[in-house]
């Protein structure tokens, strides 16, 4: 569902960046849909040992996808479990979080200035009425419920978004989903998923609904969301008496942790619009068809863009779409894991199975 343009606007915006583990190219282009509400973030320095990437298919507005792509990486970082070495820890406490910091005043600015034109000048006007110096405000991690003013009530957007994100850390890929973006891994050449969509007709996702008071109509949450995870939609999250987790919607990640290995090519992080179109397997194989071809990653993601844009707002392909490839350059370095934190184990080589469908995600034919 959507407001359509009479022309799709095919202009894209791309980005290529390597250092010496890793090379990544992005591309998102609006298409047929009448505004833009995707966002990303793509980071090859999150430290000096760990890499970000994320996509976040926005839905009802575009600003609860700019948050992230602005504050999620940050709040990983701030995370005790990241001090500690757990990744997975620190990247799901990272995504509640989310849900945390756009309550209340500071939520409600930030959001303002996030937004259209019109609510970024009253977001200024009202931020320098009511908010703290920013040499007071910005630095500090906790103080976001502290702000007062006249939003400081504000239960948070009606609008919300998936966020689908992947870290790397040496031999280390943690995976973290809620929603219908998507990871998928090229183990030689055969497709895995590393996140499940998540939609309203899954069993566990249907039970949780029902037991927070919600239901589902023609394949909807409350006859209102295709998908089931989100970050935001706060109207879907106020019963007081349920833990985030238990809402009708929530945005608890699914987290899968994987060891990486020289059979492994390439991840890709993409939105709905992409893989509307094409199967895990099928974007693989368009991937490995061009990747040695185009003279960039950006350009073999602006062809898949290209290659899933519809010719008319009839069917399939209308959607915005944005999508991060991620190749990993071999060998992999024999590192020590001294954090602590939990890894799947194993030699340089291999299995098919290793660290993928052991963990619930299936190969893509």
């Amino acid at each position: 569902m959507g407001v359509y343009l009479s022309t799709p606007k095919t202009d894209k915006v791309s980005e290529d960046g390597e250092n010496d583990k890793l090379k990544f190219g992005l591309s998102s282009m609006q298409g047929w849909r009448a505004t833009m509400e995707d966002a990303h973030s793509a980071l090859l320095d999150l430290d000096n040992d760990t890499a970000f990437f994320g996509v976040f298919d926005g839905h009802g507005g575009k600003v609860v996808a700019k948050f992230c792509a602005k504050y999620l990486h940050r709040e990983v970082l701030h995370t005790e479990a990241y001090a500690a070495g757990d990744l997975g820890a620190a990247v799901h406490r990272a995504y509640l979080r989310m849900d945390e910091m756009m309550r209340g005043q500071r939520g409600w600015r930030e959001l303002q200035a996030l937004g259209d034109k019109i609510n970024q000048f009253t977001g200024i006007i009202e931020g320098l009425i009511w908010s703290p110096k920013a040499s007071d405000s910005n630095d500090r991690h906790d103080d976001w419920a502290f702000e007062e003013g006249p939003h400081s009530d504000f239960t948070g957007p009606n609008c919300g978004s998936t966020a689908c994100v992947a870290l790397v850390r040496n031999r280390q890929l943690v995976v973290a989903n809620a929603g219908d973006s998507r990871c998928v891994i090229s183990r030689n050449g055969q497709a895995y998923n590393l996140s499940r969509d998540h939609k309203p007709e899954l069993e566990a996702e249907r039970e949780r609904i029902q037991s927070a008071g919600g239901y589902i109509k023609m394949g909807r949450v409350n006859g209102s969301l295709n998908l089931s995870r989100a970050i935001g939609d706060m109207e879907l999250k106020q019963n007081k008496f349920l833990s985030p987790d238990k809402q009708i919607l929530t945005a608890n990640p699914d987290i899968n942790i994987v060891e990486l290995c020289d059979d492994d090519e390439f991840i890709v992080l993409a939105c709905d619009g992409i893989w509307d179109c094409m199967s895990s397997q099928q974007l693989v194989d368009f991937i490995r068809e061009h990747i040695n071809t185009e003279e960039s990653l950006s350009a073999v993601c602006e062809r898949v863009l290209d290659r899933c844009l519809a010719p008319s707002t009839a069917g399939e392909g209308c959607d915005n779409m944005t999508m991060i490839l991620v190749q990993f350059k071999k060998p992999f370095a024999q590192v020590k894991d001294a954090s602590g934190a939990e890894q799947l184990t194993g030699d340089a080589g291999c299995s098919e199975t290793h660290g993928v469908e052991e963990n619930g995600f299936d190969k893509q034919i």
